[in-house]
């Protein structure tokens, strides 16, 4: 399988700024699943000058070039016309293709326009990807020792394309079974993580060890090559268990999306609910929740108690506790988990309260100074932040924080 990629994302609008390249970062994600270095990122608008010279470029540094947009019905749909100019190779009509798109027009009660027939070619001997999600097909081929492949633009289609026909297509090129295995930590930043593999990840060959930062928590992914899947994932087992050793309650899990992920996976294993009482965090906490199908069966709901007065009416935060302390205090956070889980008669509630900014609150407390509380039935514990600066950062931070209480709680 290709080792070195580059990835082509065609599309004036995204130089203008008016969408994001997510399609990359999806990309990006599930190359690096399967083993495959992406070493270039290039974007270009829809010029066949511009674009061919991109092309050019990647074949004289890549041997897997995979292109985003430019496949649909509209004049400046250009990618697969220059693609195939460059590879030396003619557009042939596909009349699968020809059959999806007229049955996709029909389902969905429209005439379909003749500018959307370019969508019935594809370059000559290529593996056509077809499109379950949309209109235009995808394609891939190999000349000169490089790996074609092209998918739609809209990040519905393209992550649909990209899981069910180009994984496996990648998959059929590698000889033996290419396995990887990421560990989520939250608690460490990704400079003191580095530090302490740096020795380790310099010295493996087959696992790999790599690190990635997310906002407010760390990913490391083992990935290892074998003859067999079964025995890619024996080599990839002693590393795991080393590190797990090594960074203990910091892993919040393996090869799952998020903080609230292994909480809600731990409720529902325990048989207990979940509530909130948020100030800070102005609903992040149960958006993340709710956002996990299935959530009703752990979580029992949220106030957002952005006053004083809802802390106090709602949650019955005693008046005497805010006048003395204010809002952003130990005292008035263990008072709102434990209001919440009163209200809201759950197992375990959280609560946020703290200075998101831009400002420093009416009693000078600076921003990022959050208290995040846990209440259960064993008593509530409060833990104190300074997240920084900048009103996303320190919400996330609170609501992150607030995840990890109820696991290591959950987790004893």
């Amino acid at each position: 399988m290709s080792h070195t990629a580059e990835l082509i994302a065609v599309g004036t609008e995204l130089l203008l700024g008016n969408i994001a390249n997510t399609d990359a970062q999806m990309l990006s994600q599930g190359l690096s699943a399967l083993g495959i270095n992406v070493y270039y990122h290039t974007v270009v608008g829809d010029n066949p000058g511009r674009l061919r010279a991109a092309v050019e470029l990647a074949k004289s540094r890549a041997d897997l070039i995979i292109t985003t947009g430019g496949l649909g019905p509209t004049c400046d749909d250009l990618t697969k016309n220059v693609l195939a100019e460059c590879f030396g190779r003619k557009l042939v009509y596909n009349a699968e293709a020809e059959a999806r798109c007229r049955s996709f027009f029909q389902k969905i009660g429209r005439e379909m326009t003749a500018n959307n027939a370019q969508q019935f070619y594809v370059p000559e001997g290529a593996v056509v990807f077809q499109n379950d999600w949309g209109t235009a097909p995808g394609c891939a081929f190999e000349e000169g020792g490089v790996h074609v492949l092209m998918l739609p633009g809209p990040p519905r289609e393209c992550t649909a394309m990209f899981r069910h026909r180009a994984v496996p297509y990648l998959r059929a090129l590698s000889e033996g079974a290419i396995v990887s295995r990421t560990l989520k930590l939250f608690g460490i930043g990704e400079s003191g993580m580095e530090e302490l593999l740096r020795e380790k990840m310099n010295a493996m060959e087959n696992p790999t060890l790599a690190p990635y930062a997310k906002e407010g928590e760390c990913e490391l992914r083992i990935t290892a090559k074998a003859p067999t899947e079964a025995e890619a994932r024996a080599l990839i087992a002693p590393v795991e268990e080393e590190l797990c050793a090594l960074f203990g309650h910091k892993i919040y899990g393996a090869d799952i999306s998020s903080l609230e992920e292994a909480v809600f996976a731990l409720l529902r294993e325990r048989g207990l609910t979940l509530g909130s009482a948020e100030s800070c965090t102005g609903g992040l906490i149960a958006k993340r929740m709710t956002d996990l199908p299935g959530s009703s069966a752990v979580f029992r709901g949220g106030v957002v108690s952005y006053t004083n007065a809802v802390k106090e009416g709602v949650l019955g935060v005693p008046h005497a506790l805010l006048e003395e302390y204010g809002a952003v205090s130990e005292p008035v956070a263990r008072a709102m988990a434990e209001g919440a889980r009163r209200v809201l008669g759950c197992d375990i509630a959280v609560s946020t309260t703290g200075v998101a900014g831009p400002d420093s609150d009416d009693r000078g407390n600076p921003v990022g100074l959050v208290y995040v509380a846990i209440a259960t039935p064993e008593g509530t514990r409060v833990r104190e932040l300074h997240a920084g600066s900048g009103r996303e950062r320190v919400r996330t931070a609170a609501a992150h924080n607030a995840f990890d209480l109820v696991r290591r709680y959950l987790t004893k």
